[in-house]
């Protein structure tokens, strides 16, 4: 796993063996940024990473543009680590310990893209996503993207759907 692009293209993030992770492959990771940086300018933007695990996204974000950056695991190893590489690319991502589900019955802040990305038989991939939209948690023109495998579909027309390999991306603009 490395970051793509930015102050830091090209760094390898090596995660301890120990971590219940999936990272975003490299490939999709690049497809998903390229889409975003074409409809999205990062600077100054809030963003929430839920089930943030290696911190892979934060990273890429923080990378590519001055971002105001959560990343929420409920994992202590994953958050420790998160803020182990934060501190030495001297970036500014706020690390959470917290159930992802709790954290959005629980914040009050509001972001500009908010990515989700549990673990691919997670069972409550549709109830967050409609927590995160009831809760009305994220900004006029941002968007929620939900990476997941072909055996979770959301029936919404207004859904993105992305594939690259396994991976899927639904994007919903709100």
């Amino acid at each position: 796993m490395r970051i793509i692009s930015g102050v830091h293209k090209g760094k390898k993030i090596q995660a301890p063996k120990n971590l219940p992770i999936r990272p975003t492959t490299d490939r999709a990771k690049e497809s998903l940024f390229n889409i975003l940086e074409n409809r999205y300018i990062f600077k100054n933007k809030k963003i929430l990473d839920l089930f943030s695990g290696s911190g892979n996204i934060s990273f890429e974000f923080s990378s590519r543009a001055n971002v105001n950056i959560t990343a929420v695991d409920n994992n202590i190893n994953c958050i420790e680590f998160i803020r182990k590489l934060n501190k030495e690319l001297n970036y500014s991502i706020t690390s959470v310990q917290s159930d992802c589900l709790d954290y959005i019955n629980n914040t009050s802040e509001k972001f500009d893209i908010v990515f989700m990305d549990p673990p691919y038989d997670y069972a409550e991939y549709h109830k967050l996503r409609e927590l995160i939209i009831e809760k009305n948690i994220i900004n006029e023109d941002g968007c929620l993207i939900i990476e997941h495998d072909r055996n979770t579909i959301f029936e919404d027309d207004t859904i993105d759907l992305r594939k690259y390999g396994k991976v899927y991306f639904s994007i919903s603009h709100l």
